[in-house]
């Protein structure tokens, strides 16, 4: 059966002449045909047909600003349609795969493996229970596209989803082409770059869009498809919660001082609104189906008793009920339950307390269909619903608080020395002494909601954890129960946010502790220090009291983005894993479990990556079962803007980590050779001294402020934070996302791979082997994920682009950097090459044939952002396009930071 109409390619091609029209209709004929011509030099550069790029240079050369801005218009709105493309040819392929019962990485997949490994329900039960996956969603501004134009986007999707998967007629054919060349129309003639920077409620609020109309909607389906799939091997296992969904936005105040107390307030508001709602008309729907006349069946005592209560609560709503519904019962069920959910939030009486009653009351009704007969209509419709409440709660997502370590220990020094106490003077054990004396005292030491006059920071945190203890009183604790401590380098950093949470009535050892405190270890000393770090906490009394409340579970994050930035790639990658181990083993050691929270970010360098491939090449020690990592900015949109990839996309995860839960609970660890840690030390060393060399020579700073766009990304209204940390102009202050998003721009992404090439020269010369690292690369994930990701880096790298960026630069600073990066990546492939046995450094077919089919489109807004960032004095317009160039090189390189 031929589940599709069109093809890929016809997408393209349609979809750029569609693209081609518009233009030539809005702008002009002239720049319909200077668009063209930009396109086919530089296309018959790429496949060889000129010798050189001087076509393309001489045709912009003659563009004023007029055409220039076309231009950038025209490729930039080319992207986002070939983005749209490819998305709907990986729905495609899902679907066909499915069709043809040959997906990887699938439930039916997962439990055969269980099924082959001799597993017995036992022990499927248990890596079960273990599991539970926590996607946690970030606003960093890696999200290059405003609001409107995914709102346009989604519209063009669903048109060529129609197109592509309905039998239309001639005239619904030609109706759905009329509708899209509205929206490509409308699309070209929205502005592309906003006019202000974000606020974090619009960030939060996008975040939710994705949970609200994605992931609400598929989460049943992959609970439904997994306990279909074990019912055939594995009949008495019971499927528990495996998912669950966090976020940041809203909520993270790490160098944004515009998240404030209100705008969490908002988040937890409206999160809260919008869940009930979709509850509300999931009922809705479910009275639809279940209008079951009461004389026909048996509801069954325990349904009875849950109808009798409503009955009792609410008579009013009772009478109504039962003259709409005289015979059925199930409908006043579902019409007194939407009456709970509506008191929720309101100051009448009677409202669902929490999910769990909302559950207990849909659990009563899919018992009594069971008993009915009738277990088609409730796996269908009741069981989903059950597990989107298990999943989403009354939060939709529980929020994480996030703020630097600088901030609680300089609140409470001000704090703690308005009460006599000179903490800012003590050492590392007086302070550790200080907060664990006053967490476990009774009585309070300072008053958060009124701590006098003390300094802005102060009063943010004060006023932050007084709001905390409302929160969870309103919304529920498990709506925010988490803090995560940026650059935490010492116990005390992470005591501070305990005494804080206690002071304001969240913690009261050793009876109770409503939120978990979370170190996030990201620079090099902070990991080397993991040991006393997180060994002193363990033993100490406070802590180890708090923990025990939380059921002795410690999250600890790893932060991928600095390590990357201060280490460079390698070393940050051998850096973490190592100390991973490290961190498994000190929580084993003291009997903690460990809940690891992976830092990624979008890109490469920061971590990104397929994450099945990811979960799966963790050290087997540190795999529990529960895992939690970040997803960011365009990522989000690629993984779960649209719902067969977001079903997709959870299928998978749950495969890995199930997959890799049962192998570290089967045991023992396979120890990795020593030859190949040692050869990864050497590697890493090497690697570290090269980066390290490189960003320290002098002149680097200036070099990168002219051979990158980073003075352009800086102004541009991309999020809310701001993109350095204290404005001053060195790598250590900047961000990581801006750092990482310059170097894509200008097509030379050392992030991704500076220092993979003199390490693996280092460990060649110290009498190491190429065949060791074939095996490695063959027999070790963690390696052959390592090197495939630097090798993606390097594939959207592109020296020749960016010696157009380098040439920007002085020419002493030129002569100076360039040259040894570009002998540095050659090198790199060359290395990868050999280690892979490959020809090209990508292991993907279809991402090569991605790039090939973008790379073409690419260069024209690669050589008019360098003669725009070349020109002194831009007009208003020129600064325009160059932002526009801006949005467009990320959508065709689909990276930003």
């Amino acid at each position: 059966m031929d589940l599709h109409h069109r093809t890929v390619r016809q997408d393209v091609r349609e979809l750029g002449a569609l693209l081609g029209d518009v233009l030539e209709v809005q702008s002009s004929t002239e720049a319909f045909e200077a668009v063209e011509d930009l396109r086919t030099a530089a296309i018959d550069y790429r496949d060889g047909t000129l010798p050189s790029r001087e076509p393309l240079r001489t045709t912009l050369g003659s563009f004023d600003s007029d055409l220039e801005g076309a231009a950038a218009r025209a490729f930039t709105a080319y992207f986002e349609l070939i983005n749209l493309a490819e998305e709907r040819e990986r729905v495609r392929a899902i679907r066909r795969d499915e069709q043809e019962g040959r997906i990887e990485d699938s439930q039916t997949e997962t439990i055969a493996s269980l099924v082959e490994s001799d597993a017995d329900a036992e022990t499927v039960q248990q890596v079960l229970d273990d599991v539970l996956i926590q996607p946690t969603f970030t606003a960093h501004p890696t999200e290059a596209h405003r609001k409107t134009i995914k709102a346009k986007l989604r519209a063009i999707t669903q048109l060529l989803e129609a197109l592509d998967e309905r039998r239309l007629t001639d005239a619904e054919r030609r109706k759905s082409w009329n509708h899209l060349e509205a929206e490509v129309t409308s699309l070209w003639q929205t502005p592309q770059v906003r006019d202000r920077a974000p606020e974090p409620e619009d960030e939060a609020r996008n975040v939710q869009w994705y949970l609200e109309n994605t992931l609400f909607d598929v989460v049943g389906d992959v609970y439904a498809d997994l306990e279909d799939v074990i019912a055939e091997s594995y009949p008495e296992v019971d499927v528990p919660k495996l998912f669950e969904f966090r976020s940041w936005a809203g909520s993270d105040r790490d160098g944004n001082p515009a998240v404030t107390v209100d705008v969490t307030s908002e988040t937890l508001e409206r999160q809260r609104s919008v869940v009930l709602s979709k509850y509300r008309d999931e009922l809705k729907r479910l009275s639809g189906i279940l209008s079951q006349d009461a004389a026909w069946i048996t509801p069954g005592d325990r349904f009875e008793a849950s109808l009798i209560e409503d009955r009792e609560r609410f008579p009013e709503v009772t009478e109504e009920a039962e003259e709409r519904y005289p015979h059925e019962v199930y409908r006043q069920k579902l019409k007194l339950m939407r009456e709970r959910l509506e008191r929720v939030d309101d100051v009448r009486p009677g409202g669902y307390r929490d999910p769990e009653e909302l559950a207990d009351d849909l659990e009563s009704i899919d018992e009594s269909l069971r008993r009915n007969d009738a277990e088609s209509i409730a796996d269908a419709y009741v069981e989903p619903l059950i597990r989107k409440v298990d999943t989403f709660g009354f939060a939709l997502a529980s929020l994480d608080l996030r703020d630097h370590q600088q901030n609680h220990t300089e609140t409470v020094g001000e704090l703690l020395e308005r009460q006599g106490v000179e903490y800012r003077s003590l050492d590392e054990k007086g302070r550790i002494d200080a907060l664990t004396e006053a967490i476990m005292q009774d009585a309070d030491v300072v008053d958060l909601g009124n701590p006098g006059d003390v300094s802005d920071t102060a009063e943010r945190v004060c006023k932050r954890f007084d709001a905390l203890r409302r929160w969870q009183r309103e919304y529920g604790a498990d709506a925010i129960d988490t803090y995560c401590i940026s650059m935490t380098e010492e116990p005390s950093h992470v005591l501070e946010v305990l005494f804080l949470a206690d002071q304001a009535g969240v913690v009261s050892l050793p009876e109770y502790s409503g939120l978990d405190v979370v170190p996030l270890l990201e620079t090099e000393s902070a990991l080397d220090g993991a040991r006393r770090i997180m060994g002193t906490l363990f033993e100490n009394e406070a802590y180890a009291a708090a923990l025990s409340c939380r059921g002795d579970t410690q999250e600890i994050m790893l932060g991928y983005s600095d390590s990357n930035k201060e280490n460079g790639f390698l070393a940050a990658n051998w850096d973490l894993y190592r100390n991973q181990r490290r961190l498994a083993n000190i929580t084993d050691e003291f009997g903690v479990q460990m809940r690891l929270f992976h830092g990624r970010g979008g890109s490469i360098s920061r971590g990104g990556g397929p994450m099945h491939e990811a979960m799966l090449a963790l050290p087997t020690e540190t795999v529990t079962g529960e895992i939690k990592f970040t997803e960011q900015g365009e990522a989000i949109a690629e993984k779960y803007g649209n719902p067969r990839i977001a079903e997709r996309n959870l299928e998978r995860m749950l495969d890995a980590q199930m997959r890799a839960r049962h192998q570290s609970m089967e045991g023992p660890i396979k120890e990795t050779p020593d030859a190949w840690t040692e050869a990864m030390g050497t590697m890493a060393a090497a690697a570290r001294t090269a980066y390290t060399d490189l960003l320290e020579t002098e002149g680097f700073i200036p070099y990168f402020e002219t051979a990158t766009p980073i003075t352009v990304i800086e102004d541009l209204n991309l999020g809310s934070r701001p993109a350095s940390r204290s404005g001053e102009r060195t790598v250590e202050d900047l961000r990581a996302i801006p750092w990482v998003f310059s170097w894509t721009q200008s097509r030379c992404i050392i992030p991704g791979w500076y220092g993979l090439a003199t390490g693996i020269d280092a460990y060649l010369d110290d009498g190491g082997s190429m065949e060791t690292l074939r095996k490695m690369y063959e027999r070790w994930p963690f390696f052959r994920t390592t090197l495939d990701n630097a090798a993606q880096a390097m594939a959207k790298t592109d020296m020749e682009i960016a010696a157009e960026y380098a040439n920007l630069a002085p020419a002493e600073l030129r002569e100076r950097f360039f040259p040894r990066i570009r002998s540095e990546h050659k090198r790199a492939v060359d290395l990868v090459l050999e280690i892979t046995g490959r020809d090209d450094p990508l292991r993907r077919p279809w991402l090569r044939e991605s790039f090939d089919r973008r790379n073409p489109y690419v260069d024209p807004l690669n050589f008019l952002q360098t003669r725009l960032l070349a020109r002194d004095g831009r007009t208003p317009s020129e600064e325009r396009t160059l932002r526009l160039t801006v949005k467009g090189i990320a959508a065709g390189m689909k990276s930003t930071g």
